[in-house]
């Protein structure tokens, strides 16, 4: 336990949420395990794939949320085991608003502290810019979708170790004898290894359907490109949707996607009658401490089938013009979204263009970071730049409305963002791309491609597919 009772009293006394925690031994239990011996609703796993100082060091695990907030454009639906109501409004006001709360953070060294854990669907910035909102959506899911967890588990994956974390609020009725039990009994429950849980093996022929043609894909780069040619716009993202049915469980996906596509985002939210399942390379927008950070990715390759034509297709990558110029003009919109919310002179470019290499294709991806102003939540920096541009386009607002015209469908989920927003005031979000939303025994992907001035049509849909192949082949 990180407290004794009197600490834990003195703490019960103030109007303030704080952190008890209780650690056991992890080397022999892996977050897989833990998430299969958890018996609560509404799972969540956020993990990474990346084992460096910080990205990827932590899983964290969480179930029986307390809270749920989701919103269809600005109707806000509130549930928790108490009450339920519905109000109008902007759904992250109301989360911002909800969460300004007196948190002792500094009994946490860790990234997530409690807190929303949800999306942000690319429609949500509709609530905040004057932009059409009449298009509708097959999928019938909420345009944003959080749920609030004070008890989570987080899994160290350097120390080889796990923190059960317990959340008490003011005036809960739960004292330091009753905390400590939860957290020995959660102990026990997660330490459960007798069991074993294979992936089946299913069926490997699916077919798959777009809600484009190759043909109609080519003539939405083409109208893009006339907006290019008038002046209206310098890029624009367009995109198509996938879907097929499958008998797959949605946690067995989760695993066969983390093992075939590990990626700096990876995450299963079980939101019940549907769940969001996802390997994402490209952070949306982080906050930790008064550092905010965005990472723009734009510039595709496929990867090669033998080393030496990976290294030929990197170098090729690195060398295209049209390539480098959209990046440049992409990383400039995140340094623009990033401006918006930090102090004069603070924004810096930290990483230039590298290339990341994942499962299927590489990528060119740049780091901007500020020190965000004073009186500036995380809640302000992640409006400020949903939606990326890099799945939108410059000038961003033009953008949006043009997609809107194009695709004449809400994107919903995809090119939104997933992560959490926490009581110590830190968020981490991801953009929504590289993503499965599985429901009624469909999984529905999407995945698109910027189309600039000398963009070819054919080019522009075999990348379109590229991106969305992983997600294919693990379904």
């Amino acid at each position: 336990m990180n407290l004794d009772e009197n600490k834990f009293r003195q703490l019960k006394g103030k109007n303030v949420i704080f952190p008890v925690t209780y650690e056991i031994n992890g080397d022999e239990i892996t977050p897989i395990n833990i998430f299969y011996n958890l018996e609560c609703e509404n799972k969540v796993i956020l993990e990474s794939a990346k084992f460096e100082m910080e990205k990827g060091r932590y899983s964290f695990i969480a179930s029986n949320p307390y809270m749920k907030v989701k919103s269809f454009k600005n109707h806000i639906y509130v549930e928790s085991k108490d009450s339920s109501y519905s109000k109008e409004g902007k759904i992250i006001d109301f989360i911002k608003d909800f969460m300004n709360i007196n948190y002792s953070n500094d009994m946490l060294k860790i990234p997530f502290s409690g807190g929303a854990i949800g999306y942000a669907g690319y429609d949500v910035i509709k609530q905040y810019e004057r932009i059409s909102d009449e298009n509708t959506d097959e999928l019938n899911i909420p345009e944003a979708y959080f749920m609030f967890y004070k008890s989570f588990i987080c899994y160290d994956h350097v120390k080889q170790n796990i923190m059960l974390v317990y959340n008490v609020f003011p005036n809960e009725n739960m004292d330091y004898e009753g905390v400590l039990s939860y957290l020995k009994d959660l102990g026990k429950q997660i330490a459960n290894k007798s069991s074993i849980h294979n992936i089946p093996n299913y069926s490997t022929t699916k077919e798959f359907s777009s809600n484009y043609s190759k043909d109609e894909f080519c003539k939405n780069v083409d109208k893009v490109k006339e907006y290019i040619k008038k002046g209206d716009i310098f890029q624009t993202v367009i995109s198509q949707r996938i879907k097929c049915k499958t008998e797959l469980k949605a946690f067995d996906i989760y695993r066969k996607l983390r093992s075939e596509n590990p990626s700096p985002y990876l995450f299963y939210i079980d939101f019940e009658n549907f769940q969001v399942i996802g390997s994402s390379p490209e952070r949306l927008v982080s906050v930790h401490g008064d550092i905010v950070s965005t990472n723009p990715i734009a510039g595709t390759r496929r990867r090669g089938k033998t080393e030496e034509e990976d290294k030929k297709l990197e170098k090729e990558l690195l060398s295209d013009e049209k390539e480098r110029a959209e990046h440049v003009m992409l990383l400039d919109l995140g340094r623009n979204d990033i401006g918006r919310v930090s102090e004069f002179g603070s924004v810096k470019v930290t990483k230039f263009m590298e290339v990341q290499k994942y499962s299927h294709i590489m990528h060119l991806v740049s780091q901007v970071s500020g020190k965000l102003k004073k009186n500036v939540s995380s809640f302000d920096a992640f409006v400020s730049c949903l939606p990326a541009g890099t799945v939108s386009g410059a000038p961003k607002i033009r953008a949006m409305e043009i997609i809107d015209e194009i695709e004449n469908r809400k994107r919903i989920l995809y090119a939104g963002a997933v992560g959490y927003f926490s009581y110590s005031g830190d968020m981490d979000t991801c953009i929504a791309i590289r993503t499965i939303v599985l429901k009624d025994s469909y999984a529905y992907m999407q995945a698109g491609g910027g189309i600039v001035y000398d963009s070819v049509p054919e080019l522009e849909y075999e990348e379109s597919l590229n991106k969305a192949k992983v997600l294919m082949e693990v379904i």
